[in-house]
């Protein structure tokens, strides 16, 4: 398989390579030249099949023509080792797909253990005699994930670069006390600059002839397609109660690599009616739905902080999906909005009222399918993206009691922090990497 640049001025890679660079020479997002179909039976059968049986039905799909089948096969076991994402019955014919059973119980423990393994396989394939940099910018949930899944892999540091002040304490203790080959880097500016920070590394000639380097945001193809997975592991769980017919997603949106991950599971075959994409009040995807226009702008600090982005890289991936096609985008694609208030009173009454307890991002993904007014035949399901507790003194506040800590996020509270201090200048970023 082919992957091309979604600026179409670079040469087409193989996926080794798109792995390993992560972004294209013209500064695009690598696309796969085909998306691979799943055929309509071995869609159907996915309700007798485990999570890991199915990822591992995807991965061979989508990876297959560029790895021997037991090395993926490996991965995915690796990578899934351990509590299977579970589907709870909220409420009427809503859903909630808890994504939090990973190390750092956040969504993206799937991509970055995925892109982990990946990586290491081909650095030991191509021979690689230099360490691998792995850079990622973190709005939150996405640091910890990939600091966690990469700890301790040989040939590859990682440097996580997440907004000072602007992530919850538990998630910064989540990337900030690993040390090993982990090195997080407190920069004075919003997530934007930390993503624009990592981007300019990988234009700059100089910091590239002298370094390996790669990227485990989601703008890398080994990191936003393993996504996919529980998708489709979603799908055969509510086929199993006969709920799957009529499926109406709906995706917390940041930077877009998860609604991505699941444009490609439905265009790999997964039956679904309609994705609905929830903005906190960083909402510059809901404009350009209503409008056919795209206005980046500097993101605003929100109770959902990990959707705080005002330049969501994979838009550039939406757009190249439906051929810049807007009228298709929003046949498929709904939008909406919610402000800090909408989401503190959305948390209390489904606390209330039914005894849930949803952290902000969830927030905004439940209330848009409850505003949505699905239809009987309809089945809404919401991605809840992370523990609450990884949220503690926002969800505190908001509903005025002291919500439990797991277990998981206690072992993190009790290292030192450990980070680098650093101004959102690339000059100053560089030099230090240079060091």
């Amino acid at each position: 398989m082919k992957y091309y640049s979604t600026n179409r001025q670079a040469p087409s890679v193989g996926l080794e390579d798109a792995v390993i660079k992560s972004l294209a020479a013209d500064r695009g997002l690598y696309m796969p030249e085909r998306i691979p179909v799943i055929d309509r039976d071995t869609i159907k059968s996915l309700k007798n099949r485990s999570f890991r049986e199915i990822a591992d039905i995807v991965a061979q799909k989508f990876f297959g023509e560029d790895m021997d089948s037991q090395s993926l096969t490996d991965i995915v076991a690796d990578t899934l080792s351990f509590d299977t994402p579970v589907v709870p019955l909220y409420i009427n014919n809503i859903y909630s797909l808890e994504l939090f059973h990973g190390p750092t119980l956040a969504f993206k423990d799937v991509g970055a253990r995925f892109m982990a393994r990946m990586l290491s396989h081909f650095i030991l394939r191509k021979g690689i005699d230099r360490e691998v940099n792995v850079l990622v910018a973190t709005s939150g949930d996405t640091g910890g994930a990939v600091a966690n899944g990469f700890l301790g892999v040989p040939g590859i540091n990682v440097f996580v670069l997440y907004p000072k002040g602007k992530v919850s304490p538990i998630q910064e203790c989540q990337f900030t006390t690993l040390e090993r080959n982990v090195t997080a880097i407190e920069i004075d500016g919003a997530f934007d600059d930390c993503q624009a920070l990592v981007k300019s590394a990988f234009m700059d000639a100089d910091l590239n002839g002298r370094m390996q380097l790669t990227s485990a945001n989601s703008i890398n193809v080994a990191r936003f397609l393993p996504q996919a997975f529980y998708y489709f592991n979603a799908y055969a769980q509510l086929d199993r109660e006969g709920k799957a017919g009529e499926l109406i997603i709906s995706v917390p949106s940041g930077n877009f690599g998860n609604l991505t991950a699941g444009l490609f599971a439905c265009r790999m075959g997964l039956p679904v009616k309609r994705f609905i994409a929830a903005n906190n009040s960083n909402d510059v995807f809901l404009e350009y739905l209503k409008t056919g226009k795209y206005n980046p702008r500097p993101s605003v600090e929100t109770y959902a902080s990990a959707m705080d982005v005002g330049d969501p890289s994979n838009f550039a991936r939406i757009l190249d999906l439906f051929g810049n096609d807007h009228r298709q985008i929003t046949g498929l694609i709904a939008g909406n909005r919610y402000a800090d208030d909408e989401i503190a009173e959305t948390v209390r009454r489904v606390r209330r009222e039914y005894g849930y307890l949803l952290d902000p991002h969830g927030a905004c993904g439940y209330q848009a399918l409850a505003d949505y007014s699905l239809k009987p035949e309809e089945t809404g399901l919401f991605l809840e993206t992370a523990h609450p507790a990884k949220f503690k003194e926002t969800v505190d506040t908001i509903l005025g009691e002291d919500i439990e800590i797991p277990a998981k996020l206690q072992a993190f509270m009790s290292g030192e922090k450990k980070s680098v201090k650093l101004g959102k200048d690339f000059d100053g970023f560089k030099a230090f990497l240079m060091k």
